[in-house]
């Protein structure tokens, strides 16, 4: 088990002296910083605790100039050490550090007061007072305050002591089988090529693993791990990582990239999040404000988008949507802190709440209550109401990261893989009923709509029409007959056509073998297209040409001749049939044709034969 300390607190107040004099590895990497005597970017190091807990530190620094640099540094952090200076007390990176904590709800803390060996127990005793009202409401209200000197040595003990106590009580990491690895540094190394670093979060990562860089989407593997300066071959969450990549190079990468098994995270430019403005913020959080998001180790200027009101004030809650100025990685229940970029300050931080949502409409009421229960935990409901003409159960699994077992308790109507929300489900069926009703009374005579007209009237995509028309068969909502779509209840009705079928049929049977035109015995009996079609249908006539048909009977005793000829002499013409039917030469050809076509017979030459 590993976990990540971070540092916090003013310039000079000795964050990057503690870390040594705990680890004995100086954090302070670069060139510049050692010259100048202050921490510009993030540093790392790594101790054993007492308990034998394997523990890596990230060391920010102080100067609010590199506030950004601090930001990138409290992702994943199991615990901070507040360090606070004895001689000067809490100062102005001091409280801007810490809001920053509470707004990420780091609740594990310990607050070192530093430098104890320049004051006297007076001095001390006004400065712990002080630091107490400066922690009262936060997140690290009631951490242990602990003394240190790092020339002495004196409180050394009690520190890791405290910490090991405060490791003791935090939850294992989840592995939740989709690594997140969120670059904070990337460099080259000699003879192995491209390596980043970052703290591991939601799943194990492996050597030999295929990884891909969100946002920008391309492909790497993993060449080599290491944890604490150890090679290992797995790094579980939780823990500080060093990944040596192939097939990608340095230039190709940046902090603010996150590593993630291909497929399993996706990026954003619109996220839907909980907020809460400081009470110490110099101004309210406005709607259109532009700020600066960090999340992660991600840095993007957004755009705030006020769901309700046109402003949230200082100490105040609300729901916003930020317009990201580019794609970034992101995942529900993420942390994130907005600033003010000039004059910088930090005004506001939350969660992500949704990180694929729709545009909404300002003031909607129902968008705050689907984030609501969203937050509240009804991740994977919300999320199928944002697909209302269906989705695929391994594409809601996918998009919620959420086990397939959840489906089931979901109101929802499934019918096989697809889902629809309940809701959506029963306005669909309505809107089926409907189109099909007014259908109805447009034709009566037709069995019922085609299947391409009912789904372009419900908008439905053909991935999912199947399954809707499934669905709604099994309701008892719709019928299917003969490949059209009707209510249960429709039946063809051919009086509504003023009773022209019965004359029509009389004509045909007349001659039921040399059959008129159709189109003559229509005109004659005042039958219109949609009679001839219901007919059809119904199966008393079968139209074997765009303008012959027979009566059901004929049809019948037509197909029995011409088999009875083909067995008697091997072949028939349609000289010879149309001799046996007493018929024109019209209706005769287009009757082999129809059988053709019905492979009952098969041309050769100038006959036919059976199939």
């Amino acid at each position: 088990m590993s976990f990540v300390i971070g540092t916090a607190g003013h310039i000079d107040h000795g964050k990057s002296t503690l870390v040594t004099a705990l680890t004995g590895i100086d954090p302070d990497r670069l060139a510049e910083e050692k010259r100048r005597g202050m921490t510009i970017d993030l540093g790392f190091a790594h101790l054993r605790l007492p308990s034998g807990l394997e523990v890596g530190i990230v060391d920010v620094p102080g100067h609010a100039r590199f506030i950004r640099n601090m930001l990138a540094g409290t992702h994943g952090l199991d615990a901070v050490m507040l360090v606070i200076a004895a001689d000067e007390g809490v100062m102005p990176q001091t409280r801007e550090h810490l809001e920053i904590i509470d707004l990420l709800d780091v609740r594990r803390g310990v607050v070192v007061l530093s430098k104890v060996d320049l004051v006297d127990a007076e001095w001390l005793g006004l400065v712990t007072s002080e630091v107490n009202a400066a922690l009262k409401g936060t997140s690290l209200e009631g951490a242990p305050l602990i003394s240190f000197s790092a020339v002495s040595g004196a409180g050394k003990a009690e520190l890791l002591a405290a910490l090991d106590a405060l490791l003791e009580a935090a939850a294992t990491r989840l592995d939740l089988g989709r690594p997140r690895l969120p670059i904070d540094r990337v460099f080259t190394m000699s003879g192995f090529g491209t390596v980043v670093t970052g703290t591991l979060v939601d799943g194990t990562l492996a050597v030999g693993e295929e990884l891909e860089v969100v946002p920008a989407g391309r492909l790497t593997r993993v060449r080599g791990l290491q944890q604490h300066n150890r090679k290992v071959e797995t790094a579980s969450p939780g823990s500080r990582v060093a990944a040596n990549l192939t097939g990608v190079e340095k230039d190709e990468l940046e902090r603010g990239d996150v590593l993630a098994r291909p497929k399993t995270l996706g990026a954003t430019r619109r996220v839907d999040a909980s907020v809460r403005v400081l009470a110490s913020a110099p101004q309210p959080l406005e709607h259109g404000v532009e700020l600066l998001l960090h999340t992660g180790t991600s840095e993007v200027g957004c755009r705030v988008i006020v769901l309700e009101g046109d402003e949230i004030a200082p100490g105040e809650h609300g729901w916003v949507q930020l317009y990201l100025e580019r794609p970034i990685a992101a995942a529900p229940q993420d942390r994130f802190i907005l600033r003010v970029p000039s004059p910088s300050a930090t005004i506001a931080g939350g969660r992500f709440v949704d990180v694929s949502p729709q545009k909404h409409s300002r003031h909607d009421g129902m968008a705050r209550e689907s984030l609501e229960r969203r937050a509240a935990g009804d991740v994977l409901q919300e999320e199928l109401r944002k697909y209302p003409r269906g989705v695929t159960v391994a594409a809601l699994v996918k998009a919620t990261l959420a086990p397939e077992a959840d489906v089931a308790a979901l109101k929802a109507r499934r019918v096989g893989e697809w889902l629809f929300d309940a809701g959506a489900w029963q306005i669909i069926s309505d809107r089926a009923t409907k189109e099909l009703a007014t259908y109805h009374g447009a034709h009566p005579l037709r069995q019922g709509m085609a299947r391409e007209e009912l789904r372009s009237k419900l908008n439905l995509p053909p991935g999912s029409f199947p399954s809707v028309v499934g669905g709604l068969s099994e309701d008892g909502r719709i019928a299917e007959r003969d490949g059209a779509l009707a209510l249960p209840g429709h039946r063809v009705e051919l009086h509504a056509d003023g009773g022209a079928a019965a004359p029509l049929l009389e004509l045909l049977s007349r001659q039921p073998l040399a059959p008129p035109s159709l189109s003559e015995a229509t005109k004659q009996a005042g039958a219109s297209a949609e009679v001839v079609r219901a007919l059809a249908q119904r199966g008393d006539i079968v139209r074997v040409g765009d303008d012959v048909a027979f009566t059901k009977e004929a049809y019948e005793t037509a197909v029995a001749l011409v088999r009875e000829i083909i067995s008697a002499s091997g072949s028939i013409t349609v000289a010879q049939l149309r001799d046996r039917m007493g018929a024109s030469r019209r209706p005769v050809l287009a009757l082999l044709e129809h059988l053709d076509s019905e492979r009952v017979t098969r041309r050769v030459g100038d006959s036919r034969v059976l199939r």
